[in-house]
């Protein structure tokens, strides 16, 4: 990166992350403490308002914006399609600010870009089913989206499996919401349970009510928005996937999902989930095509439920 673009790229960071000690910003841009000193001084004196505070690092004056940027085709290409996915993937509020993000994005654009970026924004579309303006889904992300940003409690009304497979009829439980995952078509909330005293993943189509509460909650440090590895109380569940049909079970995108790989006996497929119920269903559908390793508890459970499948059938 020479001076120019690293100057830009100082400024860029400094109004994204407000304030940047110089030790920070030559990690990031991996180069001495001393040159960095010395790109401040030349933003300085470039007439960009620079505070700097012993200690602490440097940050810009409030309300200090840089001048509208330039895209490229393919930049702006994939900030459009980028809206337009959150367009159709959120709620209303999102809606009309992707809207107008794209307006404010095209508004930069010459002529040609205009032309040539529609042309590939015509060519691809993004479809989320389930998702429109008035479902209930809508509602239930806009008020847990707010009360992630607000960092409050909730109340969910929630449908979970029991061991019987009945489904719990909405039991109430109070969460601290930490974030929101949109994985395989759908989305997940992942917050604190104060009922089950953990840390849980919740889908969204399952969660019957979103209640407010007027408490607020602290986020622990180093906690992030849920990923497909393995979590606290979880059990390692190992499968084999015989033939032709291990193409469609890297299809699936199956949430519970957390590693593929070819051996020469078959596709082993490694699966994480908190209840051996979690995973019953979906190895069912596969038929004899799968056949699970570990645990043997699951083994067992998945052939009684295939025996009950099979009377079910011959006794009717």
């Amino acid at each position: 990166m020479n001076r120019t673009d690293r100057l830009l790229a100082i400024v860029l960071e400094l109004q994204g992350k407000r304030r940047q000690r110089a030790e920070d910003l030559a990690a990031t841009f991996e180069t001495s403490v001393r040159t960095i000193y010395r790109d401040m001084q030349a933003l300085g004196q470039a007439g960009v308002p620079l505070i700097s505070v012993p200690g602490r690092g440097y940050s810009l004056v409030e309300g200090y914006f840089l001048p509208p940027v330039s895209f490229t085709t393919d930049e702006a290409v994939m900030l459009l399609l980028g809206a337009d996915v959150m367009s159709q993937s959120f709620d209303a509020d999102y809606h009309e600010a992707s809207l107008a993000a794209i307006r404010k994005i095209a508004s930069v654009l010459s002529e040609r870009q205009q032309a040539d970026v529609e042309a590939v924004r015509e060519s691809l579309r993004f479809i989320e089913a389930g998702q429109g303006e008035g479902s209930p889904e809508q509602g239930k992300l806009r008020l847990l989206r707010s009360a992630i940003v607000a960092r409050q409690r909730v109340c969910l009304r929630y449908q979970a499996r029991r061991p019987s497979d009945a489904l719990s009829r909405g039991e109430p439980r109070e969460v601290d919401p930490y974030g929101l995952v949109h994985v395989g078509g759908r989305w997940y909330l992942n917050a604190y349970c104060h009922l089950r005293h953990d840390v849980r993943n919740f889908r969204l189509e399952r969660i019957e009510e979103v209640i407010p509460l007027e408490r607020a909650f602290t986020r622990p440090a180093g906690v992030g928005v849920m990923t497909r590895g393995p979590a606290r109380g979880e059990m390692v569940i190992r499968a084999l996937v015989a033939g032709e049909m291990a193409r469609w079970v890297r299809e699936s995108r199956f949430f519970h999902i957390t590693a593929l790989e070819d051996t020469p006996d078959g596709l082993l497929v490694t699966l994480h989930a908190r209840e051996e119920r979690d995973v019953v269903q979906w190895l069912l559908g596969w038929g004899r095509h799968i056949r699970v390793l570990e645990p043997a508890s699951l083994r067992r459970l998945v052939a009684e439920e295939a025996e009950a499948l099979l009377r079910e059938h011959v006794e009717h």
